[in-house]
C-alpha cells in the first residue's frame, strides 16, 4: 500500500538525518551556484599574486567541467546560451595559467562570444569586474554620485529606497566604477582579441534617460554638487562597508559583496595586505567547500535556512521536539537569532531585533523567510521552554511588524520598493534594486503565522495580506515565485499561506489555483519548470521533473483536494521513486538568486520538501 510505502521512506530520511547533523546541531548542505564565484576567485587571487595554487587549479577544474559540449557555459541544463558564464569561464581560465587563448576549449568558447555580440553584451557585473582588473575599458558615463548616501532616509529617491542586496553591491561597485580604478598584475591576461568593433558602453548609468526623465534629473543634480560632498560620500561609502563587515571578514557574508568590497578598498587607497584585506579574502576562502565532487566557493553558507526549514520537516514527519536530534538542532537556531540593529530598522524603527538571517555567519541582516523558518523550527519547543518561548516571540513580533504597506511581505525589509530605481540602465534592475513584497514571501509568512501563532483572517495585518495575495493572483490561477523556480514554487507558498489562514478550500481562487498545477503535472507523476520562468517571466516548463518542484505541488494540493486526488497519489509515487531519479532531475538548480545570471542548486531541497509532503501525506492517512 501506498500509506505503507510512505510510512517506509519517511522512516529511511529521518535516519539519514541522523547522520548528517553535526556536532553544533545545524544541517550543513552545499549551497551551489554557478561558476561566477569560483571565477571571480581565481580573477581576485592572481591579481594580487596569491600563492593559493592547489585551489586556483581545483576551481579551474570544476570550470572546464562545466563546459557544454557547444564549448559554452550555461546556467541550468536546458539553457542554450548564457554570453556572462562563458566571459566569467573563459577570463578565468586564462588568468589561472594553465590554459591558453589557442586551446581548443577556448577557442570554442571564444568563437560562441564572438557570435554573441562580443563582452559588451555580458552583464554588467561581469563587465565590473574585468574593468577592475584592466581587461575591458570604463565607460565614461559609469558614475553614481555616492552623495546619494547623504540624503536622509525620509527624502524621495535617497540610498535606503534601494534593496538591502542592491546597496551591498552597488556601495563597492559605484566607489571603484566612479574612481574608474583597475589593477593589473603578471598574470593578468590579454581579452583584445575578443574586442568587436561594435564594441560600445552599454552599461553608461546616464547613457539611457529615457528610460526615466526624473532619475536622470536627480542624478546630474546630485553630480553637480561641490566636491567635498563627494568627498563625504566617498568616506560615507567607506563606513557603510567597513560597519558591515562579518566577524569571517565577509561583507555581509556573500562571496560576491567581499569581492567587489576588496577592489572598492583597493581604489580608495587601502595596502593590499591591510588587515581589512587580507581577513575579507580569508573569508572568501572560508566559504569554498566541496560541491558534488568538485572545488566551489559558495556565494555564502545556508546553514541556518537548511537547519531551520530540516528541523520543521523532521518534526513534521512526527520526529519529537524532545528528541535529541530535534533538541541540537532548534539550540543551534535559538543561538543564530539576531540581536543586533541592521538596516531594515531604517524603515522599521523601534523594533527590537528578533529575526533569523540565511547563513551561519549572518549577524545583522535578517530575512523574512529565515525567520518564518525558524519560527516553524522552534514552536514546538517554545511551549514548553519559557526562553525558547521568548526567542519565538521576538521572531513573531519582528516578522508581523515587517508588513507593508500594501499588505505584502517582501524578503529583507518593509517599504523598499519605490519603481524608481528600477529604471535605472543596468540588466536586472527591476529584480533587484528595490524589494517588493512578493507571493512566495507574503503566502510563507502566512503559513508560519497561521498555522504556528493560530493568527487567522480576523487580524487586520492577515486580512490584508490575504488581500494582496489574491489581488496578485495571475490569470492562469498561478502565483509568481521570486526566490524559487517560480511559479510552482509561489503557488506553492500561497496556496498553503492562504489555506493555513483560513481561506476554505472551496473558494473558487484556491481551486483556479489547483486546477493549474493539477494542468502541468508531467506524465511520470512529477513536476518540473525550468529556470527559464524567471528570466521569461512566464511559465516555461521543464522536459523533466525535479523533487523539490513535485514535492512543492504535492504539498499544496494536499492543503485543497483529498489524498486519494489522483494527481497526489502520482506526486508522492513520483517521490518514493528515488532510485529511477537522474542526475539532472536531482541537480537541477530550484532555488533564484539573480534571474538570468544566478541560480541556485540547493543540495538540502531534496532531502527537505519531499519528507515535508510525504509527511503531510502521512497525516491525512493516519
Amino acid at each position: 500500500m501506498l500509506k505503507d510505502q510512505v510510512a517506509n521512506e519517511i522512516k529511511k530520511r529521518v535516519e539519514k538525518m541522523r547522520h548528517r547533523q553535526h556536532k553544533d546541531g545545524s544541517f550543513r548542505y552545499c549551497f551551489e551556484g554557478s561558476i561566477m564565484t569560483d571565477a571571480f576567485l581565481i580573477m581576485l587571487l592572481r591579481t594580487l599574486d596569491l600563492e593559493k595554487e592547489s585551489l586556483i587549479k581545483s576551481l579551474t577544474d570544476r570550470i572546464v567541467a562545466k563546459q557544454t559540449k557547444h564549448g559554452l557555459w550555461t546556467l541550468h541544463k536546458d539553457e542554450q546560451e548564457n554570453i556572462s558564464a562563458t566571459v566569467q569561464a573563459y577570463t578565468a581560465l586564462l588568468y589561472s595559467g594553465y590554459y591558453k587563448k589557442e586551446d581548443r576549449l577556448l577557442r570554442k568558447a571564444e568563437r560562441f562570444i564572438f557570435e554573441a555580440g562580443g563582452i559588451s553584451k555580458a552583464h554588467f557585473m561581469t563587465k565590473w569586474m574585468l574593468a577592475v582588473n584592466g581587461l575591458y575599458e570604463w565607460p565614461k558615463l559609469f558614475y553614481l554620485p555616492l552623495s546619494l548616501l547623504l540624503i536622509p532616509p525620509y527624502a524621495p529617491m535617497n540610498f535606503y529606497d534601494l534593496s538591502a542586496y542592491a546597496r551591498i553591491h552597488f556601495v563597492p561597485m559605484m566607489v571603484a566604477g566612479n574612481k574608474k580604478f583597475s589593477i593589473t598584475s603578471l598574470n593578468t591576461p590579454s581579452l583584445a582579441h575578443l574586442l568587436t568593433r561594435q564594441e560600445h558602453d552599454e552599461w553608461d548609468l546616464q547613457s539611457a534617460p529615457e528610460r526615466s526623465s526624473f532619475l536622470y534629473e536627480h542624478m546630474q543634480k546630485l553630480a553637480s554638487l561641490p566636491s567635498y560632498i563627494h568627498r563625504l560620500g566617498y568616506q560615507q561609502a567607506e563606513r557603510y562597508m567597513l560597519e558591515r563587515i562579518e566577524k569571517d571578514g565577509t561583507l555581509y557574508s556573500y562571496a560576491s559583496a567581499t569581492f567587489f568590497m576588496i577592489y572598492a578598498l583597493l581604489a580608495l587607497g587601502y595596502d593590499r595586505k591591510s588587515p581589512v584585506i587580507t581577513k575579507a579574502i580569508d573569508g572568501i576562502c572560508s566559504l569554498v567547500t566541496t560541491c558534488s565532487g568538485d572545488t566551489h566557493l559558495e556565494n555564502s553558507t545556508s546553514t541556518v535556512w537548511d537547519t531551520a526549514l530540516l528541523t520543521y520537516a523532521l518534526q513534521e514527519a512526527g520526529i519529537s521536539p524532545k528528541d535529541e536530534m530535534i533538541k541540537r538542532a532548534t539550540s543551534y537556531l535559538k543561538s543564530r537569532q539576531h540581536t543586533r540593529i541592521g538596516d531594515w530598522h531604517v524603515h522599521n524603527p523601534n523594533v527590537p531585533a528578533g529575526g533569523w538571517g540565511f547563513s551561519n555567519i549572518n549577524t545583522i541582516n535578517p530575512d523574512l523567510d529565515d525567520t518564518s523558518a525558524a519560527i516553524r523550527a522552534i514552536t514546538r519547543r517554545a511551549m514548553t521552554s519559557p526562553s525558547y518561548l521568548q526567542s519565538w516571540q521576538r521572531g513573531v513580533n519582528w516578522l508581523l511588524s515587517m508588513q507593508n504597506q500594501n499588505g505584502g511581505f517582501a524578503a529583507f525589509e518593509k517599504n523598499t520598493d519605490s519603481t524608481l530605481f528600477t529604471y535605472l540602465p543596468l540588466e536586472n534592475a527591476k529584480d533587484a534594486a528595490t524589494d517588493p513584497a512578493t507571493a512566495d514571501l507574503t503566502g510563507r509568512v502566512l503559513e508560519c503565522l497561521g498555522k504556528f501563532a493560530g493568527m487567522n483572517q480576523s487580524h487586520p495585518s492577515i486580512k490584508a495580506a490575504v488581500k494582496w495575495l489574491f489581488d496578485h493572483q495571475l490569470e492562469d490561477g498561478s502565483w509568481y515565485g521570486r526566490w524559487g523556480v517560480c511559479y510552482i514554487y509561489g503557488t506553492w507558498a500561497a496556496v498553503t499561506g492562504l489555506r493555513a489562514v483560513g481561506v476554505p478550500k472551496s473558494d473558487k481562487r484556491l481551486l483556479k489555483a489547483i486546477n493549474w498545477l493539477k494542468s502541468i503535472q508531467r506524465a511520470d507523476g512529477g513536476w518540473g519548470e525550468s529556470c527559464y520562468s524567471a528570466s521569461r517571466k512566464r511559465y516555461v516548463p521543464l522536459y523533466f521533473s525535479t523533487p523539490s518542484q513535485t514535492a512543492w505541488a504535492v504539498d499544496a494540493l494536499l492543503t485543497v483536494r483529498p489524498k486519494e486526488d489522483t494527481s497526489i497519489e502520482q506526486g508522492i509515487s513520483f517521490l518514493l521513486n528515488t532510485s529511477a531519479y537522474t542526475s539532472e532531475q536531482t541537480a537541477y538548480p530550484t532555488g533564484i538568486g539573480l534571474p538570468g545570471q544566478f541560480y541556485i542548486y540547493y543540495h538540502s531541497y531534496n532531502d527537505i520538501f519531499p519528507l515535508l509532503a510525504l509527511a503531510h501525506y502521512r497525516t491525512l492517512t493516519m
